[in-house]
């Protein structure tokens, strides 16, 4: 499942990296705030099906494509085959609990999205990923292949891009019902713990207490930045600092010397040497290669947090390049 860039003049410009980038930030910055607050930002489950048109379609489809993948449903009134899709990805969207969200966009009176998409015949479903679109099927499909296509779609977001989907709130939306009280976990206890294992050096100590955090609480934002910060000083730990670079220096296509020289460029400070050294690492490489410097790049984005603009810039360059 590759993606592909579509132009959209007149409409949007889905080649609008940089937006996406600063959306995404925004995002997670939602996301942990939303943590702290137990939960606030949470959408009801009839918020994961939305009517996009073309005047809300950079709003609804491409920002929020920053944060989960959109999955986009081109339907008509007339369309007998629409009317048995539909309902499917409807509930295949409330299903999958937030891991993407269902744009319905009606072709009859959106024509220009229509022809922008280059869509010969409905129903067509498409999917945007951190503002880049993704054609996935045409016509009916059985729904055992319709939920191959959107767990491939699910794993492109998380390890390409990073994202985590949207929080969803099952009492949220006028249902009347309380929500039942969360007892807080015992996580200042462990991130104390974690914190004064990463204070001592003790770095698989660290890396386990945040785990340990994360398990209950995926999101916590603490914890993953703990754990990102951990493993780096664990990584960088028994370095040869002056070998590591000669390497690095010597050999500029070798995937893990480029690695190993971010790894200790960010632990020195020197953020946008190792944001550049990988993206570049990312541009001169293919498959297996390519995969590992990106992730690595996520990996340090982590360290030093969403919010920090150099972590935005570098995830335009990133996605220029793969791109």
């Amino acid at each position: 499942m590759q993606p592909r860039n579509m132009s959209m003049s007149g409409v949007v410009d889905l080649a609008a990296v940089k937006a996406a980038g600063e959306a995404k930030a925004k995002a997670e910055q939602a996301r942990a705030e939303a943590a702290r607050t137990g939960g606030a930002g949470a959408v009801p489950p009839a918020a994961l099906v939305i009517d996009v048109d073309e005047a809300g379609f950079e709003r609804d489809v491409l920002q929020r494509s920053a944060e989960v993948p959109v999955v986009i449903d081109f339907w008509a009134e007339w369309c007998e085959p629409c009317k048995q899709l539909g309902p499917l990805l409807e509930r295949l969207a409330v299903e999958y609990n937030g891991r993407f969200l269902l744009a319905k966009v009606d072709v009859d009176a959106n024509q220009m999205l229509m022809q922008q998409f280059g869509i010969q015949g409905i129903p067509a479903v498409f999917a945007v990923v951190a503002g880049q679109a993704l054609p996935l099927f045409q016509g009916a499909a059985p729904e055992a292949q319709i939920r191959e296509t959107l767990d491939q779609l699910i794993q492109v977001g998380e390890e390409r891009f990073g994202l985590t989907g949207i929080a969803v709130d099952p009492d949220a939306g006028g249902s009347g019902a309380t929500p039942a009280e969360v007892p807080a976990g015992p996580y200042d206890a462990l991130l104390e713990a974690a914190a004064s294992a990463l204070d001592a050096n003790d770095f698989p100590g660290a890396i386990q207490a945040y785990k340990n955090v994360l398990v209950d609480d995926p999101g916590n934002p603490e914890a993953k930045l703990g754990l990102a910060q951990a493993e780096l000083l664990g990584r960088v730990q028994s370095m040869d600092p002056q070998a590591v670079r000669k390497e690095a220096a010597d050999n500029p296509g070798d995937v893990d010397a480029q690695i190993a020289a971010a790894d200790l460029d960010l632990v020195g400070g020197h953020v946008e040497d190792a944001f550049g050294r990988l993206v570049e690492a990312v541009r001169r490489t293919a498959g297996d290669e390519r995969n590992t410097a990106r992730l690595r790049l996520l990996e340090l984005f982590e360290v030093i947090g969403p919010e920090d603009p150099r972590v935005t810039a570098a995830r335009t360059a990133l996605a220029r390049v793969l791109f």
